[in-house]
């Protein structure tokens, strides 16, 4: 068997939801045991976040808690949180998302666990962190608006508008990973743990990039621009005769690639347009140049066309067609954990030296209850490994 990035990491998972569980189940897709900590009888809240479901639990719950261990333990009982402490104390990292300073009562905050164990990487994931905002709840569509992200997301005639899907809570958990690795890294040369905290608000002020600089460069918080860049034209979803092809030129060479292949001789000499910030100046006039010719064919002959003399394009897909592209470029995004789970998105990262995780089903609550506290009583029992089944499509 290929040895992983993470083999032997043993992971305590105490977060649930989003952010937390996407964290260790990246972890848990490089190879670490991740023994995830629920509540007797109800577990995670995203077990009952339906429909869709599964033929075991939510299809949300599945997204992120593929290829862990689920045991049940009732922190507030005196014998589970002996247990939970016992975890901790054989952990090389703990993941928790609970409201700050909330663990301590169960002896399970950091300044506890690090008696327990002083080469924990403790991870704490909040909505604010743990200063003024400490008593905040964090829930990606409030932090979107309290963070700005909405205010750029949308028309610019339309209300404010979240992203699709909780973009700040993948975010987050992507940091949390980030930071559990470089934790680790700096564990190999010191033989010491540390805390790492991540939080909502931080992590996606820190994913803002160009839009943030534009505000601390000008003093002008950017505003709501639809699917357009506020400083690259075109760069915005077209419309063509069936639908929207997204079209993103970055130099003048493309631009002149793209008039040539629309049929608009001259167009890239046009003062208005011949350099990009005479484009952005006359944006209005140029999407309407184009849409006259892109209306007449559809988005895919278009992209196939457009793709063809190396412009960037691309019909906008729904997420069953963006599936079926991915595939049709050998991505293998797709890959079918058995058991009754759902299929699920493959981890995006590929290695030349070893391979992925075996997929293992998302846990049904509180199936290795039994072993885990056998393991743990027991220092020479090793956990078996999971029953695994790699399919990727």
């Amino acid at each position: 068997m290929q040895t992983l990035p993470m083999d032997g990491v043993v992971v305590a998972d105490f977060s649930r939801v989003l952010a937390g569980p996407y964290a260790t189940m990246l972890l848990a897709d490089l190879g670490a045991t991740v023994i995830k900590v629920e509540r007797p009888g109800s577990g995670d809240d995203t077990r009952s976040w339906g429909p869709p479901w599964t033929e075991r639990s939510s299809a949300y719950f599945e997204s992120v808690n593929r290829g862990k261990r689920s045991i049940t333990l009732d922190l507030a009982d005196p014998q589970d949180q002996q247990a939970a402490r016992e975890l901790v104390r054989r952990a090389d990292v703990l993941v928790e998302n609970f409201r700050p300073g909330s663990l301590a009562r169960y002896g399970l905050d950091y300044d506890s666990a690090k008696e327990l164990n002083p080469r924990l990487v403790y991870t704490s994931i909040s909505g604010f962190g743990s200063k003024e905002g400490a008593h905040l709840p964090g829930y990606d569509f409030v932090v979107q608006a309290l963070g700005g992200l909405m205010s750029i997301t949308g028309e610019s005639d339309g209300p404010p508008m979240k992203v699709g899907v909780a973009v700040v809570d993948v975010l987050t958990g992507k940091d949390a990973a980030l930071g559990i690795m470089a934790a680790l890294r700096h564990r190999e040369r010191t033989g010491r743990g540390q805390h790492v905290e991540v939080n909502l608000l931080s992590s996606l002020l820190g994913s803002l990039a160009n839009q943030m600089s534009s505000l601390l460069t000008t003093g002008v918080a950017p505003q709501r621009m639809g699917n357009r860049h506020p400083s690259i034209a075109p760069y915005e979803a077209l419309r063509c005769e069936d639908g929207f092809l997204a079209v993103a030129v970055g130099n003048d060479a493309q631009f002149r690639r793209l008039t040539d292949a629309l049929g608009l001789v001259g167009l890239a000499d046009d003062p208005r347009f011949a350099t990009n910030a005479q484009r952005v100046a006359h944006r209005e006039e140029l999407a309407q140049l184009l849409e006259n010719v892109l209306g007449a064919r559809t988005a895919a002959d278009w992209q196939r066309r457009l793709q063809g003399v190396g412009i960037a394009c691309g019909q906008v897909n729904d997420l069953a067609r963006a599936v079926h592209y991915a595939e049709s470029l050998g991505l293998s995004p797709i890959v079918d954990p058995g058991g009754g789970a759902a299929m699920q998105v493959r981890m995006p990262i590929d290695f030349s030296d070893h391979g992925t995780a075996e997929v293992t089903p998302p846990p049904e609550l509180g199936a290795h209850t039994k072993e885990v506290l056998a393991w743990l009583e027991d220092p020479e029992q090793q956990l078996s490994p999971l029953v695994s089944r790699r399919n990727s499509r």
